[in-house]
């Protein structure tokens, strides 16, 4: 991101990536528009503007679950990174189809009010003081511009302006959004849908999210990055010698928060930090090939001797000072300038071979 913003990263699998996900989402639409009315037997009951509206808000809810998902199976199963590498795509697609749905409805619903159809979409309900009837538009409404602020700022223009941690947080109102849209279907269309297949199917795709990432906060936990131990003044263990991998890091957490991830790298020990420059991934699941760890999320990479990206790019993280005492691993506490060149520590005889 750091040399031009254009899609410069778009190769054949981010091609088949988008492909795959408009054709499924054409196919939805189609089957949902085309098929389920016969099938409902529900063409009495509502007219095709109201059906089409139904088409594309259950088809956007359907991705952003499907979006939340693929985070903590990537960090169940590393096969599922591909999908978290364009997962932007599918979050600006998510945003466009949500769009369609709350144009059906506005245009349907409020296009004859007296007042301006957005006026009236704001103030036509305002019965808050009860559950049946609760104006569930403000959720949906909600929602819909969480994923519009997602969608504008999903270039790697506004990560560098932001920087990776404004950026970030800022991303993380997706949650704000699907909770939301799960309040606004629960109120909404839940109320008097008469088959119960896509209540049931509402019900899979909310508990899905939820225990997709219940299992990986466990496994996080589980396997947790160890904290460092306090030792001689400025300088923390981190680990022993034996419980290295070589060309894999050994991540642990420092008192003031951050994560630093320690290297064996050709009988040498290097660290830097565990959080990418370009979303916050984490380099410590990354393996070292020719001195370049590479981040697991989007494919960035930095020496770990100083934590740069090779030339053109411009990337930095911060380094830290390693050293080793008898088996012990310690790291100085205090980050170095990102980009910051450290000797890597030599590690003279091993009295237990890392694992290979």
């Amino acid at each position: 991101m750091s040399v031009k913003y254009i899609p410069v990263q778009w190769n054949s699998n981010k091609w088949k990536y988008n492909a795959i996900m408009l054709a499924s989402v054409f196919a939805y639409l189609w089957i949902f528009i085309e098929l389920t009315p016969g099938w409902m037997n529900n063409q009495g009951r509502i007219n095709g503007q109201v059906h089409n509206a139904r088409a594309f808000g259950s088809c956007a809810f359907f991705m952003l679950s499907v979006i939340l998902c693929i985070g903590p199976l990537a960090r169940l199963d590393k096969r599922f990174l591909p999908l978290l590498y364009n997962r932007r795509h599918f979050g600006v697609m998510t945003c466009f189809v949500a769009i369609t749905h709350a144009g059906y409805i506005i245009n349907w619903y409020f296009a004859f009010a007296e007042a301006n159809k957005y006026e009236a979409l704001l103030f036509a309900n305002t019965s808050y003081s009860q559950i049946s009837g609760f104006p569930f538009e403000v959720f949906g409404i909600f929602s819909l511009l969480c994923l519009m602020v997602l969608a504008a700022t999903s270039h790697d223009f506004w990560l560098k302006f932001f920087t990776p941690r404004l950026w970030k947080s800022i991303h993380y109102l997706i949650y704000a959004a699907y909770i939301s849209i799960v309040a606004h279907v629960s109120l909404g269309i839940l109320q008097d849908q008469q088959d119960p297949l896509f209540t049931l199917i509402f019900i899979f795709c909310a508990l899905s999210v939820g225990i997709l990432h219940l299992a990986a906060a466990i496994k996080e936990r589980l396997k947790g990055d160890p904290v460092a131990l306090n030792h001689e003044n400025d300088w923390v263990e981190i680990c022993t010698l034996s419980e290295m991998k070589n060309n894999y890091a050994k991540v642990a957490r420092l008192e003031n928060g951050e994560r630093v991830a320690v290297y064996l790298h050709d009988g040498k020990l290097s660290a830097i930090s565990n959080h990418c420059a370009h979303q916050n991934g984490p380099l410590g699941e990354g393996k070292i090939i020719n001195c370049l760890v590479t981040c697991p999320w989007h494919g960035f990479q930095y020496r770990v001797t100083d934590g740069q990206s090779p030339a053109p790019f411009t990337e930095k993280v911060p380094t830290y000072f390693v050293k080793l005492i008898d088996d012990r691993i310690l790291v100085h506490k205090k980050a170095n300038a990102p980009g910051t060149y450290v000797e890597p520590f030599p590690v003279p005889s091993l009295k237990e071979k890392p694992h290979e």
